[in-house]
């Protein structure tokens, strides 16, 4: 067998090191977290049924993990219902439109920090 070797691991390792920095990365989940939580909200203007604003009030931003992870989520036990439908009712998707949109804009700023 031949041996394979690598090199330039710790070169490549001190570049990554050197152009993210774990506070930048926080920064961009925080924003992008912000972000999708404005988008679901925006999009949770639903015209069908019986509206009150609930739901949209009740959209919540957590961050969690020391801040490397961003979760947004309506936090009535009906919200499922709005966004997937019943068999009662056609859904009127407000999270899986925002989140979306925005998964494009974080994977652009992640990117963005290690070039």
């Amino acid at each position: 067998m031949s041996d394979i070797r690598i090199e330039g691991l710790k070169k490549l390792q001190k570049k990554l090191k050197d152009n993210v920095k774990l506070d930048d990365v926080k920064s961009v989940v925080r924003h992008n977290g912000a972000k999708l939580q404005e988008g679901v909200m925006n999009n949770a203007d639903f015209k069908k049924g019986y509206a009150t604003g609930t739901t949209k009030r009740s959209i919540e931003l957590t961050l969690q993990d020391d801040g490397f992870t961003a979760t947004v989520e309506p936090m009535t036990e009906y919200s499922p219902y709005l966004e997937y439908g019943t068999r009662f009712m056609e859904a009127q998707p407000f999270v899986r439109p925002a989140y979306d949109v925005q998964k494009k804009k974080f994977k652009q700023d992640m990117e963005k920090l290690v070039k």
